[in-house]
């Protein structure tokens, strides 16, 4: 690999602090979530929205309770325009629910954008944004530090211009690629804003600084954004805000670590779209909030449907190990994982049943299950699933939890040796279904499967008998699993019957033709 080509950051941009406070911080309430996923991940979109899309992803945003929403790129697009003309003539956007809308430091689009908002009774924020690190400067906008600056002010002026007289629109801007851009000139160009919008606290100026190509490791983010933090001008008045995306895959770190150094708000897509490898998920970050006790403030209670909306609107399946809502996040296959969930269930039922309250209200503490599924929306039915790889205790756990069936351990491990035999032969994962045809084959013997005489009938010593009243198929039946002697062979059979006596004669009827 050609490695040499590359340069870390410290090569790249001074990180400015020695003396570091975030390490100490710890993560106590949610930010200000801003989802960007009707502009920033709409770009990024194969096939953009369409209106109907973008109207059913708007009212989900709202229904979770986002109070605010960056809606579109007005002056880019006749569909994003229309959209903002849409929230102004509607009732679509709830009075509580602040509206932000997107601009280039450019004259003209600027005085689009304006026009767009015209007539929102929301609170709106206008989002103005340049790129200000040296590689953008030198090669795409091809100017000096001074000349930037005077662009940002220009722009700015602008917003003034077209918005400043409008009550219910606050600013923001976002020096584009703050990440790389030297820590004094982004502060510099930072206060001339909040000096040119004239930020005060009940009017405060929003400051955006983005990690628009992640290039570095978490912690040096954390130190950029803890020192625009600690030196920026009329701070009371500012609201900062971090913006990353996940070109290096540690966008969830990335804010997660620029909240503890002084971030307020964090801007980002539901699970991650974006251009490139995505903005920061937003979703992630909100549950693993709620994963440690914190409340997010976003209802993520039926993230099926959640994710139903945001496939339906990007056009772009989510992956199946997603954290929080992929397919498989819940499933175990592997043997070891299914004993430590399913005994963890049981604990769980008995502590909730000692204590005398709900399973949903008790404390969590279910091995490799960071979070209940169920807060999420989802069953248990498939937490625990069937393959080659699994053993016993997820065999158990499928049998209990769909037919109410209790296998003694002992029949656990035998009864595991044949449907291994049976995922080996096949390949093929093996459901709840499966494993009850498995185990009525192996253990319920169809009449003259074996000689049943009663010389062989009198040879049987019972050893153990274990009782379960059956769910399903046949609910209201209950079986019996009989474990048994017969010289010196043991084994085990069972039998079915509308009584537990006729279960307990069915069972060592099945004994004799073993």
């Amino acid at each position: 690999m050609p490695s040499h080509r590359y340069r870390d950051v410290y090569r790249r941009v001074e990180v400015p602090l020695t003396t570091r406070r975030w390490p100490e911080a710890r993560l106590t309430s949610a930010p200000l979530w801003v989802p960007v996923d009707l502009r920033d991940g709409n770009q990024a979109l194969p096939e953009p929205m369409n209106p109907a899309r973008k109207r059913q992803l708007f009212e989900l945003l709202v229904a979770m309770g986002y109070k605010e929403i960056e809606v579109g790129y007005p002056s880019a697009s006749a569909t994003d325009f229309d959209f903002v003309r849409q929230i102004a003539e509607t009732d679509l956007a709830p009075d509580d629910v602040t509206v932000v809308v997107f601009t280039p430091a450019r004259r003209d689009l600027i005085e689009r954008t304006v026009e767009s908002i015209r007539g929102i009774d929301n609170p709106v924020v206008v989002h103005m944004y340049t790129a200000t690190a040296p590689v953008w400067r030198d090669i795409v906008l091809r100017q000096s530090r001074s000349e930037l600056l005077e662009t940002v002010l220009g722009g700015g002026r602008d917003v003034l211009e077209f918005a400043g007289d409008l009550p219910n629109v606050r600013f923001e801007f976002s020096p584009e690629v703050f990440n790389l851009t030297e820590p004094d000139f982004a502060l510099d160009v930072c206060n001339a804003m909040t000096r040119l919008w004239d930020a005060a606290p009940d009017r405060p100026v929003i400051l955006n600084l983005p990690a628009t190509v992640e290039i570095a490791t978490p912690n040096v983010y954390a130190d950029q954004i803890e020192y625009m933090h600690l030196n920026l001008e009329r701070r009371e008045s500012v609201i900062l805000s971090v913006h990353p995306h996940n070109d290096r895959g540690t966008g969830i770190a990335c804010a997660e670590l620029a909240v503890l150094a002084g971030a307020e708000r964090v801007e980002g897509c539901l699970f991650g779209n974006g251009e490139r490898t995505g903005n920061v998920d937003i979703a992630t970050l909100a549950l693993n909030l709620h994963a440690q006790g914190v409340d997010p403030m976003i209802d993520f209670s039926d993230i099926d449907e959640i994710r139903r909306v945001v496939e339906e609107a990007n056009q772009i399946e989510i992956h199946a190990r997603h954290p929080y809502v992929g397919d498989l996040v819940y499933t175990a296959f592997s043997g070891t994982h299914q004993d430590a969930i399913a005994k963890g269930f049981a604990d769980h039922r008995r502590r909730s049943a000692h204590a005398g309250h709900a399973e949903s209200e008790m404390p969590w503490d279910v091995p490799y299950l960071p979070v209940d599924p169920a807060d999420l929306g989802r069953t248990y039915d498939e937490v625990i699933r069937v393959n080659s790889q699994s053993g016993k205790g997820g065999i158990a756990y499928l049998l209990a939890a769909e037919f109410g069936v209790e296998l003694p351990r002992r029949l656990q491990i035998d009864f595991a040796r044949v449907v291994q035999r049976h995922t080996d032969t096949e390949g093929r994962e093996v459901d709840a279904e499966t494993l009850w045809t498995l185990f009525c084959a192996e253990y319920m013997p169809a009449d003259g499967a074996a000689d049943s005489t009663s010389a062989r009938a009198d040879a049987i010593e019972p050893l153990s008998r274990h009782r379960s009243a059956i769910t399903a198929p046949e609910r209201g039946r209950f079986l019996t699993v009989l474990e048994w002697r017969r010289g010196d062979d043991c084994g085990w059979s069972a039998g079915i019957g509308a009584s537990e006596d006729e279960a307990d004669r069915a069972a060592s009827a099945a004994a004799r033709r073993h």
